[in-house]
């Protein structure tokens, strides 16, 4: 039986497509389109899945979208009508968009399918699941589990912002839900948009900012913005924030609070006072998913393991602090947590709670290491590269490709690494990827400033062997999706003076913390990858002979881009990268590019190519 799922029309649309049970290929349409968080019409990504399962749209069984959107308008309307004549403003500009678009989107679904092929069965084969359902189908269907509890926390699908669902064998009940505008993905969206970042984009910089800060705000913020119980269950004070009825986040009253307005991204500088607000949030957001945690443990003792999913699943260090909490004895979390993930949800429910199929669980993953999209041969990337000009010498093997890569490693060169299957989410796992040393003290500062082009503030993380991960972070289990964080072994760490111990907020940037500092953030923490030889095994033969060779079993692992830009799909795209930043080498298959010896005609002006995220 094939399946194909499918997320759009609100941001990160993707495609996935399931065949008998198996996940056989994912994508995000942004990195076709080179839009980031592209919300269209996920065409190309189709168009690729079914290239990759050799399949025409004719030979699917079944198209299932990821949510509800006539339940989606409801929400919209219930919700005006609660504020109104509050935001008459916003429900003016929100009301004819989604007459005219989202309203009928089972039309607008048929007619774009049509487009592939005319006389495809719309009216019986196109189904729909609701959003959190999907979210939570794209935990569980794939986990190592047989039963499990999933977590859901998101901004919001249709009314629910965090549910809760019990998955048994091929079932998979949604027990619980907590409805808009109590949403904790809402929440640290609003923090996100605050302290003068992107709703949608930022959240993940206010984490990384957080360990500059202290929390002084956390009991404010529970005081007055959010009455949370002790079961995990919150309400949110809506006379502080805007996203109900306006075009902000937050409000005046907000911005009293916390004695100043909202940081201006473009004219406003990072302040202590933000790393304060984002240190708060973020032990706000901590509290409430261990809150949830603690009592789901207690209320279902039987039941040890835990799958989580939905856009607060890709908070790393949150996921941290459940993990060592201790009460799931097993954890597992989808890659492709936020709404790119629910089209691979969408699909794996349309198996198995529509179709009752059958589930055979095998103690492993079926994610395949979310190495589930396109892929391209030698003699296709050679292709390519001389289509675009390319300088490139190809290695003899895959050692001899491996060595030149370990060469400019331990000159502290940063290589831009292209191999295998891209992944499902948005993570770079050793398919995407750009890395270089951690043993470094410079790494963490170039990467950032001459190849991401991004905040001097983020932190980068670290691949390392699975079998080498207990040796040298606090962490005994795996983490295959770079989706927790853990602190560096106390034996890697380096003592620091007593002017080091003294510095606060970015001051604390340069300070050398360990063996491995590039991968080292200011709170001893790093969000780790563990990498599996039977899911990457060129990547891992990469990082055990750099460590043969420097003692490393440890990599810096970033994703293949710059600030602003999805991540590098085809040869080309690699290509472009590689020439509009300071990157040092590339390596695509075989091929091995080097950077002195391109045409520096071909050389692009990339740090102000795409839009700031």
């Amino acid at each position: 039986m094939r399946i194909l799922g499918v997320s759009s029309f609100y941001h990160d649309s993707a495609a996935a497509l399931i065949v008998d049970g198996e996940i056989v290929a994912a994508a995000q349409e942004e990195r076709f389109t080179r839009i980031k968080h592209d919300a269209g019409f996920p065409e190309k990504a189709i168009a690729y899945c079914l290239k990759e399962g050799e399949v025409a749209l004719q030979d699917i069984d079944q198209v299932v979208f990821y949510d509800k959107p006539f339940l989606k308008f409801e929400r919209l309307l219930e919700t005006y009508l609660s504020f109104a004549p509050k935001g008459f403003k916003s429900f003016k500009m929100a009301v004819p968009i989604w007459l005219k678009e989202k309203l009928f989107q089972k039309d607008l679904l048929r007619r774009k399918f049509k487009e592939f092929d005319s006389t495809f069965d719309w009216q019986n084969k196109l189904l729909f699941s609701e959003h959190h359902l999907s979210h939570a189908a794209s935990a569980f269907y794939p986990s190592p589990y047989d039963k499990a509890i999933v977590l859901t926390m998101d901004g919001v699908g249709e009314w629910a912002a965090s549910s809760v669902a019990i998955g048994n064998g091929n079932k998979l009940d949604i027990v619980k839900e907590m409805h808009f505008p109590h949403s904790l993905g809402l929440l640290y969206s609003a923090f996100t948009y605050y302290t003068g970042f992107r709703v949608n984009s930022g959240e993940y910089k206010v984490m990384g900012l957080a360990p500059y800060g202290e929390p002084k705000f956390k009991e404010l913020i529970l005081d007055k913005l959010v009455d949370l119980k002790e079961d995990g269950s919150f309400r949110m004070d809506q006379d502080y924030f805007n996203y109900c009825t306006g075009l902000t986040m937050t409000n005046d009253k907000f911005a009293e609070l916390f004695g100043r307005p909202a940081r201006r991204p473009d004219v406003d500088k990072l302040e202590q006072f933000h790393m304060d607000v984002a240190a708060s949030v973020q032990a706000v957001a901590e509290e409430i998913v261990l809150r949830i945690t603690r009592s789901l443990a207690k209320e279902y003792p039987d039941i040890p393991n835990l799958c989580l999913a939905g856009g607060v699943a890709l908070n790393c260090v949150a996921n941290g602090k459940i993990l060592r909490d201790n009460a799931f004895k097993n954890i597992w979390i989808q890659p492709a947590a936020g709404d790119a993930g629910g089209a691979l949800g969408a699909a794996l429910n349309g198996y198995y709670f529509f179709n009752e199929k059958e589930r055979t669980v095998t103690g492993k993953d079926h994610m395949k290491g979310s190495y589930l999209g396109p892929v391209f041969d030698e003699k296709d990337i050679q292709l390519r590269l001389q289509a675009v000009g390319a300088v490139y010498n190809v290695a003899e093997n895959v050692e001899a490709m491996i060595e030149a890569c370990v060469d400019a490693l331990e000159e502290e060169k940063v290589v831009g690494w292209f191999q295998g299957r891209m992944e499902f989410g948005p993570r770079a796992l050793g398919g995407r990827s750009i890395i270089g040393d951690p043993r470094s003290e410079e790494m963490q500062k170039t990467m950032n400033l001459k190849i991401k082009y991004r905040e001097s503030f983020r932190p980068f993380a670290p691949s390392v062997r699975a079998e080498d991960v207990s040796d040298w972070f606090d962490l005994d289990t795996e983490s295959p999706y770079m989706l927790i964080v853990s602190d560096v072994a106390q034996k890697r760490r380096k003592t620091m003076t007593e002017e080091e111990e003294a510095l606060f907020g970015i001051d604390k940037l340069n300070v050398v913390r360990s063996e491995i500092p590039a991968v080292t953030h200011v709170d001893y923490s790093a969000r780790i990858q563990t990498i599996h030889k039977e899911t990457n095994p060129k990547y891992h033969a990469l990082v055990s002979r750099f460590k043969e060779r420097c003692g490393s079993p440890v990599v810096v692992n970033t994703s293949f881009n710059v600030r602003g830009e999805p991540i590098v799909c085809t040869p080309e795209d690699a290509f472009r990268c590689f020439m509009g930043t300071e990157m040092d080498v590339l390596v695509l298959g075989n091929c091995v590019l080097k950077k002195n010896e391109q045409n520096p005609r071909l050389a692009l002006d990339y740090k102000n190519a795409f839009t700031l995220d």
